[in-house]
């Protein structure tokens, strides 16, 4: 009979019924994958357990055999359903003990708030005999890291992702940096692009999707298609210079269509853009209700350029406070390229920007007619060089928020491209 392969490879086990419940999105895990392939570390499998003991320590077992590493979030606060670490305890039958060093913290921390340590949180001192304490800097629950087995290390971390990104810098970076563990460098860089689709993209890039080193994979959002290049090398710096190559074929290719990379979102390039000008912007809104105003200033320092913007649902707010008229209303109808560009207008008047933007639309899922369906919407950019609106057909199929959405995007892009243009 052959031997059995040896451990090997990094698993994630995040814990927690509210994941398994979906009432949380699961980012801890997407982030912690992230930092393994920038540390080259292979990364095979990533689970979800809910608050049971007794799964739990199935859990762990199973992956003690088949793995060389355990990351795992949440389960390791106060409370009765919290079993990370008396679960992982009991999978190697191994006792806990109190740590004083970590009460000590715990009520420190509570002392500071102006609050005392309850009871139920001295549970929080306890981990497995000759673990290692993961200090946690911010929040009152230590992680550890602890080998019950020869060949097999466990990290835990909460599940408070402030906490645990905090905690993973501080410890887990320099642990896995001297483990050895790791096969090179992994690299990534996201490339954003609005105005096709992505399929067509991908037809259009069919022999860089196919590549192995570095790979570039295809996700399709609302709207928005994104590209994400990884890299693999011996030395960031080599890692770094295929990302640079690839990015630059991508950009050749693709021209306008490519607006940024990584955390730069449509929002954010077009502010600073205008920044860069010394222009300022005013938005003016009624079916996005102003998703496109909250897009901008989810962005820090947008204060620099948006001025304000107004949300004209009603016909009455659109005359009174955007100045458009009540012939146009009547003669075009509030869904129209001449509506969209009097809301633009007037909000650029009445804030004095450099710049505007006008939504008006049919969100659905009802108030559509034959000449004018659900999903039809008409965007307007206003500016030094003048006023222009076409409308935009995004069906009903996808129902309300993809029709706002896209709006939104859409509106940020004609803008972009419109500032391109002038240069």
């Amino acid at each position: 009979m052959a031997e059995a392969s040896p451990p090997s490879g990094v698993e994630i086990l995040c814990i927690g019924t509210e994941l398994l419940l979906g009432n949380i999105v699961n980012g801890n895990a997407r982030w912690l994958a992230e930092q393994l392939a920038t540390l080259g570390l292979p990364h095979y499998r990533q689970t979800v357990v809910g608050d049971n003991r007794e799964r739990l320590i199935a859990e762990v077992q199973a992956i003690s055999r088949r793995s060389r590493v355990l990351i795992t979030t949440g389960g390791l606060g106060p409370t009765p359903d919290d079993l990370t670490t008396e679960a992982i305890a009991a999978a190697f039958s191994t006792a806990l003990e109190e740590r004083h060093e970590v009460w000590d913290d715990i009520t420190a921390k509570a002392r500071s708030r102006g609050r005392q340590a309850g009871p139920e949180t001295r549970r929080q001192a306890l981990l497995p005999l000759s673990a290692a304490l993961l200090p946690n800097a911010t929040g009152t629950a230590p992680g550890m890291i602890w080998s019950p087995v020869e060949g097999f290390t466990v990290l835990t971390f909460p599940g408070v992702p402030s906490e645990m990104r905090a905690m993973w810098q501080a410890t887990a970076v320099p642990w896995f940096e001297q483990s050895g563990l790791s096969k090179g460098v992994f690299s990534s860089r996201l490339m954003r692009f609005w105005g096709i689709g992505e399929s067509s993209l991908a037809e259009q890039l069919h022999d860089l999707l196919d590549q192995t080193n570095p790979t570039v994979a295809p996700y399709a959002g609302r709207g928005e298609v994104k590209l994400r290049i990884t890299a693999h090398a011996s030395a960031e710096v080599e890692a770094l210079r295929l990302l640079d190559s690839t990015e630059a074929e991508l950009r050749q290719r693709t021209g306008k269509l490519c607006f940024g990379c990584d955390e730069q979102s449509l929002a954010c390039v077009v502010l600073e853009q205008l920044r860069m000008r010394k222009q300022t912007l005013a938005v003016a809104e009624s079916c996005t209700g102003g998703g496109l105003g909250a897009e901008l200033t989810a962005v820090p320092g947008s204060s620099d350029v948006l001025l304000g913007g107004v949300i004209a649902y009603s016909n009455a707010v659109k005359q009174h406070l955007l100045g458009v008229s009540a012939e146009l209303l009547e003669q075009f109808g509030a869904v129209s390229d001449p509506v969209a560009q009097a809301m633009a207008e007037g909000a650029r008047r009445v804030t004095g920007s450099d710049w505007s933007m006008a939504i008006t639309g049919i969100a659905g899922p009802g108030g559509g007619t034959d000449e004018k369906p659900v999903g039809l919407v008409h965007i307007a950019v206003a500016g030094p060089d003048g006023c222009f609106s076409q409308p935009i057909r995004l069906g009903e199929t996808r129902g309300r928020n993809w029709v706002r959405t896209v709006s939104v995007g859409e509106a940020l892009n004609r803008l972009r491209l419109r500032l391109m243009e002038a240069g």
